[in-house]
């Protein structure tokens, strides 16, 4: 196989938008904290919505971005959904799904003092060679043939990972 057509994970995202800050959002960022065994940030608003009383500038959420070994994660991850995703879950070298709870999630102990939250996953697949569209000199577009389409997300995750795709 050409190993420039290779497909891996190139990032894992975890995100919990509390909706607010305070003592919803501290509890969000230690469970992103556990899970991911790196620090979170908090995410804040950029638009205004005035029927949800968002204000750009409000701290409404938590993330954390992982690059580095990612793929004992992914299994973990895809263990407390059962190894099984939806098609609408993917999307050009995308994958998105949500964990209702955190405590369906190996290895995870509940704590009382966070109580149950669920999170929300997101994988972003690369192959090599993607690095030109975020160069600083000589930018130049991924190429057609070689961008990841959702049917090449979905063999990946089915051959890596052992998932089972629903429709």
């Amino acid at each position: 196989m050409n190993l420039m057509k290779e497909i891996r994970i190139e990032k894992i995202t975890l995100n919990i938008g509390s909706g607010e800050a305070g003592a919803k959002l501290t509890k969000a960022m230690k469970l992103l904290d556990t899970i991911s065994k790196s620090k979170s940030i908090a995410t804040t608003t950029k638009k205004r919505i005035p029927t949800w009383g968002i204000r750009p500038g409000l701290t409404i959420g938590c993330k954390v971005t992982l690059r580095k070994n990612t793929e004992e994660l992914v299994k973990r991850l895809l263990i407390a959904k059962e190894n099984r995703l939806k098609k609408s879950n993917f999307g050009d070298g995308t994958i998105s799904f949500g964990i209702s709870e955190y405590i369906d999630i190996p290895n995870v102990q509940y704590d009382v003092d966070i109580g149950i939250i669920g999170l929300d996953v997101s994988l972003t697949l690369q192959r090599a060679g993607y690095s030109i569209a975020k160069r600083l000199t000589k930018k130049r577009k991924i190429g057609r043939s070689h961008q990841i389409t959702k049917e090449e997300a979905m063999n990946f995750m089915k051959e890596k990972f052992s998932v089972t795709i629903e429709d």
